[in-house]
């Protein structure tokens, strides 16, 4: 039985979060159906993280086994973006050693939330657009407040099957990039629902309604319903997934 990484982007609109689900379509359904066509076996694909109901994926990266040990990068890519929905997008497939594990052995995740400050029509399903104007200074302070701390249960789903809330947050911060801000998070890992409840509840910093006591305060107490409410999925994307180099190195530049 051999491994194989495929690397891929998703526009999440269409899908009820990246896995299976009854009664509802996902990502990893759509990619179990494709790509088993193309190898012509059952394959079930494992995702190197679950993305909510709307969200996107800049950059993702997932697993498969298979007993064909000689399948052609390009041209496996080449079929399946033939007829996978034109949400999706396969970049690379590549063998990994069996132990070698998409979500497992991942050591870093990246996510990006996209805001704009007025009504963009071209952005409406892809960004998030601010009711009121916002302190951004102030949001990257509590931005940094992130990083002296490793427990985010205040910033967790209710009722997850985890065995710890514990994140270790290595970067945070917003930047005003083409017309757009963005705040770009990075860590070892991330909990339900994590980061659209942190970005809810640093605009509350930004409005005013926190301050950056305040905003301490809400991670110390570990509470999810002293935070803000979680943002919008449509302007949250996975945009980076990091392994160690003798297990994986990426085949694509990252967009």
């Amino acid at each position: 039985m051999m491994r194989y990484f495929i690397e891929l982007a998703y526009n999440g609109k269409n899908y009820h979060g990246w896995q299976i689900q009854p009664n509802a379509i996902s990502v990893q359904e759509v990619l179990n159906d494709c790509i088993s066509k193309v190898v012509r076996e059952k394959v079930n694909v494992v995702g190197c993280g679950r993305t909510d109901t709307g969200v996107h994926a800049s950059y993702f990266v997932a697993h498969f086994d298979c007993e064909n040990d000689s399948i052609d990068s390009s041209q496996f890519c080449y079929k399946l973006n033939r007829f996978i929905p034109k949400d999706i997008a396969i970049y690379s497939l590549t063998k990994v050693e069996g132990e070698t594990h998409s979500r497992f052995s991942a050591v870093s995740r990246t996510y990006e939330y996209h805001l704009v400050e007025k009504k963009n029509p071209f952005l409406q399903e892809l960004a998030y657009q601010a009711p009121v104007a916002l302190d951004f200074n102030l949001m990257n302070q509590a931005a940094q407040v992130l990083l002296d701390y490793i427990d985010f249960t205040s910033f967790s789903k209710l009722h997850t099957d985890v065995k710890t809330n514990n994140c270790k947050v290595v970067y945070a911060k917003w930047e005003l990039l083409n017309g757009k801000w963005i705040f770009t998070i990075k860590a070892d890992r991330f909990l339900r629902n994590m980061v659209r409840a942190i970005v809810g509840t640093l605009l509350e910093v930004g409005r005013g309604k926190m301050t950056i006591e305040q905003f301490r305060d809400v991670i110390a107490t570990k509470d999810r319903g002293v935070a803000g409410t979680s943002a919008p999925a449509q302007a949250l994307y996975l945009v980076d997934v990091g392994y160690p180099d003798d297990l994986f190195v990426s085949q694509i530049k990252k967009i």
